[in-house]
């Protein structure tokens, strides 16, 4: 189960504990080089390093620090592991678990961790962990290049990349987890060392899908692979043409083999009004004819559809523009969409998106994510996420996410979120399309690692106690194993 960083040290008194958080962001600020800062409230860049998309998964921290080397990571680990204090890592700061990457202890950004850089004779690219995927791509797109990567403005290389990762490019190379070739890891002890399938193949193991349970990664290195321009876009539709776009999602669902084909289906909702917002893809300049007929052929609020690069296609659909709300995901694996499990999932989004207004709520928003079984491949050495890769069978990582405003109706809408969780799951176990896997980057906090990592739970506790006897990564937030 996931670990609060708060409460390690709730045998101190509230002052006690921010008196020790004081000190240790003192000892810091004395220890680090030029290359890193440290920052207190009242400043601009303290206030940049803990701000998260959803204010819900913010918090209020003693100090702020911006380590510029991995030798500065490892004394901050070293000073915050000797004192006990709280502490959060965040890459682009996009959980919607409260407390996965804040604290009210010492907060690390690891913005400075910024580099992108491609090698062409060895075919991979060095990415930071301070990075959003929208900073990756406005590099690689001119190179004609690209990863296996995030789908979505706004959202950050590293959290993403250790929780799993599914891609645009997913159906045809995996997830990111089975293209990450090796880690720059900062170990919980301030070892700086280099992780690889060769090296520490148990590490190696963790690292794909284990979040920050082993250290601090500073720099990833993927797998390159080349990149045309894309085929796609956005395309919103709304009221009596609903009926149709449904089919068309489990017609794409059940039948849609192409690799480089995709869709992410967004049933949004607001005051019980379903309006929804279907990206299409295609990994060429010009799908071939029949794939996205049956969408085309609805009639369509907006349409923007098109030749364009993949950075475009990342930006259309901006995740951060709900900044400043109070957020909440959760998710139900599936193997695929079937109408029923499509026409459900269309009654949750009219019917939360009504039941919750009353209480501050702005929308729900349940996202419909089609993969073929070659997303999850069974064939490739196991990863920490998923806990099964079954041979032949998809798993698509439904995401359900609920906007509100007052911090007051936090627990009616964590409530209400089990509940649609719940209420989709036992659909899904009707249908016969349960999947095995929660995908760890949408899960809500309290879902037991079992349901996430399922017969990998043993293997990953075993490594965290190896590397981390001390438990200092368990200052931080996250699932913990």
């Amino acid at each position: 189960m996931f670990l609060f960083s708060l409460a390690l040290l709730s045998s101190l008194p509230l002052a006690a504990r921010a008196q020790s958080a004081s000190v240790a962001c003192l000892q810091i600020a004395a220890s680090i080089s030029t290359a890193s800062s440290v920052f207190f409230p009242g400043s601009l860049s303290y206030a940049t390093d803990i701000f998260h998309w959803a204010s819900s998964s913010a918090d209020l921290s003693v100090c702020s620090v911006e380590p510029g080397t991995a030798a500065d990571v490892a004394k901050i680990l070293q000073i915050v592991g000797a004192s006990r204090i709280p502490f959060a890592v965040k890459g682009g700061g996009h959980t919607s678990n409260p407390g996965f990457s804040s604290t009210p202890g010492v907060h690390l950004s690891m913005s400075r961790f910024s580099e992108v850089t491609y090698n062409a004779s060895a075919g991979t690219v060095i990415i930071g962990a301070g990075l959003v995927w929208d900073d990756v791509y406005t590099v690689l797109d001119p190179l004609n290049v690209t990863v296996v990567g995030g789908r979505f403005s706004g959202v950050g290389v590293a959290g993403y990349s250790l929780g799993g990762g599914y891609s645009w490019k997913s159906n045809q190379f995996g997830l990111t987890v089975d293209n990450i070739l090796g880690y720059d890891l900062v170990l919980p002890n301030g070892t700086i060392t280099t992780v690889t399938a060769t090296k520490n193949p148990d590490l190696y193991f963790g690292l794909k899908g284990g979040l920050n349970n082993f250290g601090i990664v500073t720099r990833f290195t993927f797998k390159a692979y080349p990149q045309t321009q894309i085929w796609g876009g956005l395309i919103t539709y709304a009221g009596p043409t609903i009926p149709a776009v449904n089919k068309a999602v489990a017609d794409f669902s059940a039948l849609t083999t192409d690799p480089k084909a995709q869709i992410f289906a967004a049933y949004n909702g607001a005051l019980g009004i379903a309006v929804l917002g279907h990206l299409l893809f295609y990994d060429a300049p010009t799908p071939p004819p029949g794939i996205f007929d049956e969408f085309l052929a609805i009639p369509f609020l907006t349409k923007d559809i098109g030749t364009r690069d993949l950075a475009s296609i990342v930006r259309l659909f901006p995740t951060n523009v709900t900044t400043g709300s109070r957020t909440i995901f959760d998710t139900v694996p599936v193997t695929k969409y079937t109408p029923a499990l499509v026409d459900a999932i269309l009654n949750e989004t009219t019917f939360w998106s009504a039941h919750l207004a009353p209480f501050g709520g702005l929308a729900v928003s349940y996202n419909i994510e089609p993969f073929l079984p070659t997303a999850v491949p069974s064939t490739n050495p196991p990863t920490a996420f998923p806990g099964t890769r079954t041979p032949g069978v998809a798993l698509c990582p439904t995401n359900f996410f609920f906007l509100w405003v007052p911090e007051t109706s936090d627990a009616i809408f964590h409530d209400a979120m089990h509940q649609s969780t719940a209420q989709i799951k036992a659909l899904a176990i009707a249908e016969g399309v349960l999947g095995t896997s929660k995908y760890t980057n949408y899960a809500i906090y309290d879902t037991p690692l079992s349901d996430i990592y399922g017969p990998n739970v043993p293997r990953l506790q075993s490594i965290k106690k190896a590397v981390d006897p001390q438990n200092i990564m368990g200052l931080a937030g996250g699932f913990k194993f």
